[in-house]
């Protein structure tokens, strides 16, 4: 997958808004203005951290060790850093899908409420 592929993902999720608030380099996606994933456009290999389960999160970075690594400039304990391009594109797909969920998981009724609203 690349970052093209990565990023149509998850902008095409509801409520999502892409941005950048840190640097012209770095891509946040937010869900209702919570942030779940953030790339550095300029990085080569393409690398992408999102928000992960910190159980799961131990687990990735033993089963993909050095494609899946603890976040970079991000709480190690939440996030990881994956290089993207060396992972099957449905495990990305998956991760993505799960921070979104985890940070979705967290909103308050009022939040949730407005999101199911969306179209």
């Amino acid at each position: 997958m690349n970052i093209e592929e990565f990023r149509q993902y998850c902008i095409n999720k509801k409520g999502v808004t892409e941005e950048f608030p840190f640097d012209e380099k770095t891509l946040v996606f937010k869900v209702m203005g919570k942030m779940f994933a953030l790339s550095g456009l300029e990085r080569i290999p393409s690398q992408a951290n999102l928000k992960c389960n910190p159980e799961k999160a131990m687990v990735l970075r033993e089963a993909y060790d050095g494609t899946i690594i603890p976040g970079y400039h991000m709480s190690k304990v939440h996030w990881n850093t994956l290089f993207i391009e060396e992972l099957p594109p449905k495990l990305v797909l998956e991760l993505i899908d799960h921070s979104y969920d985890l940070v979705v998981s967290k909103f308050t009724k009022k939040l949730k409420k407005e999101l199911d609203s969306l179209s």
